[in-house]
């Protein structure tokens, strides 16, 4: 039989929610297979930077696209988990005289000359899976592809918003306990990074953030040397924190029934009540084939009324999203108050049927009240039908966060243990831009948010959308950098975001650090960002992961006695690429 390698066409955000556009990434549904490949389409933008198109639009449209939109990815690589087969080309290996060598994780594709069409293709390989995900899943995740490095002679600058999400680790955990490989764009590395706390300094009284930059060398490999961007938001204690209106809006369809799902959802929704104040007001209401408000505005005090609402939530019928955030919204602005934190929170395995809003319409919609001070959390449950593209984009339209909750452990560290920071919100529109010198970094690549890419000339127009930081929220950011030998300021971080609610005048802070602070010995803290870093490159399958391995990462994460969740979720990956290497 011919081996067959699947070049996915891009599919863009707005396409996906039915307008066209020429945006760099593609939703695919993850089915039962692991054919995949990488295929690198770069145009040159106005600004010197290369960013991915349509295959479908010349390089001056797929410019002028992201020049629109605000936003200007750097190169990238791409790779694509083949899913669903529309839209996606065929390329025969032995009739484009292409010679593949197979390895395992870590490893790579080496595809040589196509034929007369000339090029090449350099691919990490993941083993072939322990057990296939079953033939009716019709999860859906979006591959952004993998920044590539850029030359800090032509473009010194790299600009992005801020990313708090988590759901694709806990994703990532879930299928590897399960003994299945996460599909590769479900893989997101800066949340593989974001999960993990590294112990930043709070903020005083005074600041909403801290930043911390250091810079040290690869722990593993000897000639990689990588600079680590972390801030942290100011904390409150439940007498400190302002008023919730919290509206809850979850999905009770059929396809809720599962164990992981609804009755998971009521579990994590119960942990919650205890954190309620007097002057906190909370709503309950449902969706599936009809919405119904089964908890109308009620005190944070009365909280046997709360609990009664969610032990009486039942899955059953069809799914109407769009009518259900109807809902939810108009409860929130009618309770609305600008003095505490306004917020819609969904619960749902994101598999819905929007009604009558295009999913264009909806996220305009949930955009709108976003602008108006009330923003949203998606909280996803469940595999086999799992819409992550969908969770992910309407949190970030709605000014929000995004989480995805596997067990009882991680409701506790999402509404409990992290309760202020998944709903009290204390900037809005973060971004971070890093310049860095030519005389000092020859190159530097953002290792992750690839879809948080922000041109750097909007780093200071306010009207470009960023993200939200919750209070106590830890962001980090990585890059991979190739120094000169020089000294002098290797890097200097800018930071601007707003305050909460309307539009509010943007505040600046600058920071910098110097070459001469790279570590030989990295902390435990950069460890254990490398490594959660580097997991997620080698299950997405990045060029840049080449010459490492999941046994390296584990027994390296072993040796340092880092986090017990990197550890098991490593320690199950290479139990699946051993038994692959067995057979």
């Amino acid at each position: 039989m011919k081996p067959l390698i699947f070049l996915g066409l891009t599919c863009t955000m707005a396409a996906c929610f039915g307008k066209e556009s020429s945006t760099a990434h593609k939703e695919v549904e993850s089915k039962p297979t692991t054919e995949t490949a990488s295929k690198q389409e770069t145009t040159k933008n106005q600004s010197g930077k290369r960013g991915l198109v349509d295959s479908n639009l010349d390089a001056g449209e797929g410019a002028k696209a992201k020049k629109q939109e605000g936003m200007v990815p750097k190169k990238r690589t791409t790779s694509r988990f083949s899913g669903s087969n529309r839209g996606q080309t065929y390329i025969d290996f032995e009739a484009a005289d292409i010679s593949v060598a197979d390895t395992l994780i870590g490893g790579s594709i080496g595809i040589g000359s196509l034929g007369k069409k000339g090029g090449s293709i350099s691919y990490s390989m993941m083993p072939e899976r322990i057990e296939h995900e079953p033939s009716y899943n019709t999860e859906t995740y979006t591959d952004y592809g993998v920044n590539d490095f850029v030359s800090t002679s032509k473009d010194a600058h790299s600009t992005f918003s801020i990313d708090v999400d988590t759901a694709s680790f806990a994703i990532a955990r879930k299928k590897l306990l399960s003994g299945t490989m996460p599909p590769l764009a479900s893989v997101r590395t800066e949340e593989f990074i974001n999960y993990f706390s590294y112990g930043y300094k709070t903020p005083n009284k005074k600041d909403i953030f801290t930043i911390d930059m250091k810079a040290f060398s690869d722990p593993i490999r000897t000639d990689r040397t990588y600079l680590r961007v972390g801030l942290k938001a100011k904390e409150y204690t439940k007498s400190t924190r302002p008023a919730l209106n919290l509206n809850f809006l979850v999905d009770v369809s059929g396809s809720m029934s599962d164990p992981d799902k609804l009755p998971l959802a009521q579990k994590a929704m119960s942990m919650l009540v205890e954190s309620f104040r007097p002057d906190d007001v909370i709503s309950i209401s449902t969706y599936a084939g009809r919405v119904a408000q089964i908890l109308p505005a009620t005190s944070g005090n009365n909280k046997e009324a709360i609990k009664r609402a969610i032990n009486s939530m039942e899955s059953g019928g069809s799914t109407a999203m769009s009518s259900g955030i109807d809902m939810a919204y108009e409860q929130a602005w009618a309770q609305f108050d600008p003095q505490k934190e306004n917020r819609v929170v969904i619960l749902s395995d994101g598999d819905a049927n929007v009604g009558n809003l295009s999913h264009t319409q909806l996220i305009e919609q949930i955009k709108s009240y976003a602008d108006r001070g009330v923003t949203l959390s998606t909280i996803g449950f469940g595999m086999g039908n799992y819409k992550d593209t969908l969770m992910e984009q309407l949190a970030n339209k709605g000014d929000g966060n995004s989480y995805y909750i596997d067990s009882r452990k991680e409701a506790r560290k999402v509404f409990v243990e992290g309760f202020n920071s998944t709903m009290i919100s204390v900037a809005r529109d973060v971004k971070i831009q890093v310049e860095f010198d030519p005389k000092i970094v020859s190159s530097y690549r953002l290792i992750g948010y690839e879809n948080r890419d922000i041109a750097d000339k909007d780093f200071r127009n306010d009207k470009v959308d960023a993200g939200e930081v919750g209070a106590g929220h830890s962001i980090t950011a990585l890059y991979e950098i190739k120094t000169t030998g020089k000294q002098g300021a290797l890097a200097t971080t800018r930071l601007r975001y707003e305050k909460p609610g309307k539009d509010n005048t943007a505040t600046e802070r600058v920071y910098q650090l110097s070459s001469s602070k790279i570590l030989s010995n990295p902390t435990k803290d950069l460890q254990l960002a490398y490594t959660a870093a580097t997991f997620a490159e080698v299950l997405r399958k990045s060029p840049y992961a080449h010459g490492i391995t999941i046994e390296q990462l584990h027994t390296h994460a072993k040796e340092h006695a880092l986090n017990e969740d990197i550890q098991k979720v490593l320690r199950a990956a290479h139990k699946m690429s051993y038994s692959t290497s067995k057979k």
